[in-house]
């Protein structure tokens, strides 16, 4: 117990890879402070993972994939059970009707979508097809093709795949999980982002092509110039909140 309560007073947080039992590709890095109880370790996992605190059931494993411990005393800091950057933590959702349960978190296809026929659209007026029509018709424009292939290149020499990084309107934080060409959205060079919340537009895939991989909700697409990197953590939900 003296060896926890130690680690504990040296290190304030910890860096954990989270996984979930019916969230296959949810694997974010999350921070942790180790001062922080079991029970509110849980609280923050329900906020991004939406298993209830009361069903949540959580499993330490080393960065091998062997399980260090059962997280089943709430009251206990999650540094009693002595964790490192780079293990994983594991959300057992033990609930079978779960809103995690099922795969339609991931997988939209599963979801039931509105439709309506070309005969009965083209019949609407106030729709995006009707304004496009109204628009005077334009030659293509030009200005795509001065852009050259390497148009802000040189601001991506700082920015590399794994940083942390914030990205501007608003403050977004997240991790680069991307830095290239994406011919499909422009020329030029672009930063994929995985941010911290769902504030994103998709899960890495752009008009059809795969650029990376993260959750749902998740991903964005911007160009260098908007993304800054360096020491910018995940920030803490209940942070604002202090007094």
């Amino acid at each position: 117990m003296a060896l926890s309560l130690q680690k504990i007073e040296v290190d304030e947080s910890v860096l954990l890879r989270v996984t979930h039992s019916n969230l296959k590709t949810f694997t974010p890095e999350i921070r942790f402070s180790l001062q922080m109880t079991v029970e509110a370790v849980k609280d923050k996992l329900w906020r991004k993972t939406g298993t209830s605190v009361e069903s949540m059931h959580l499993e330490l494993y080393d960065d091998t994939r062997n399980k260090i411990a059962d997280l089943t005393d709430n009251s206990k800091p999650l540094g009693f059970y002595l964790p490192i950057d780079g293990f994983c933590l594991h959300v057992v959702d033990l609930d079978p009707s779960s809103v995690t349960s099922g795969g339609w978190l991931e997988d939209t296809s599963l979801v039931e979508k509105y439709t309506i026929s070309e005969e009965a659209y083209n019949k609407r007026e106030g729709t995006f097809r009707k304004y496009k029509e109204k628009l005077t018709p334009k030659t293509p424009s030009t200005i795509e093709a001065k852009i050259p292939d390497t148009h802000m290149e040189d601001l991506c020499a700082n920015i590399k795949v794994g940083s942390r990084c914030e990205v501007e309107p608003g403050e977004k934080r997240g991790v680069v999980k991307f830095v290239g060409r994406a011919e499909p959205l422009g020329p030029g060079f672009w930063v994929g982002v995985q941010y911290d919340e769902p504030l994103g537009k998709h899960d890495g895939m752009v008009k059809g092509v795969r650029y990376f991989q993260c959750p749902p909700s998740h991903g964005g697409m911007v160009r260098p110039e908007k993304v800054k990197v360096g020491d910018y953590p995940e920030r803490d939900p209940f942070e604002e909140d202090e007094i």
